[in-house]
């Protein structure tokens, strides 16, 4: 296991100084982790992106697999495998389903909120929600749809 100071050197020179003192102090919220939402998660804590917020209703499960950066070992768990590759990242999370009530409540205290929803209507809310009750917050908005229909 690497050290932190380590982990930090080598951040700081892939990425430069004042961008690795950016990304590290930032606090991303993701909402959905699925297929998008979990590599959304993957490549931000690779980057070195000091705080992930993970929300979604749902948990990894087996149907899911295929599309999604998890893997066997991480049935039931959202954090494990990015903690695998960014051991020092702070990572919070809620099991919600987010609707137009609480949206504001639980991504409103982020700077950057990226949505990674599978309902076409789910990602309206959300980025209406957002834009409409949020402030200085801004959303990602993602295009990917889970299923055949």
């Amino acid at each position: 296991m690497i050290t932190f100071e380590e982990y930090e050197n080598a951040l700081k020179q892939r990425h430069g100084e004042r961008i690795h003192n950016i990304l590290s102090h930032s606090s991303v919220a993701i909402a959905g982790l699925g297929g998008l939402g979990s590599n959304i998660a993957m490549y931000l804590a690779r980057a070195g992106v000091g705080h992930l917020h993970l929300v979604d209703f749902d948990k990894v499960d087996i149907t899911n697999l295929n599309r999604q950066q998890y893997d066997i070992a991480d049935l039931g768990t959202l954090t494990k495998n990015i903690k695998r590759f960014n051991p020092f990242i702070e990572i919070t999370s809620q099991c919600v389903k987010v609707n137009e009530d609480n949206a504001a409540e639980i991504f409103g205290g982020y700077k950057i909120v990226c949505e990674a929803f599978d309902k076409a209507e789910n990602k309206a809310m959300l980025v209406n929600s957002i834009l409409s009750e949020c402030g200085d917050t801004k959303i990602v908005s993602g295009s990917g749809m889970a299923g055949f229909g």
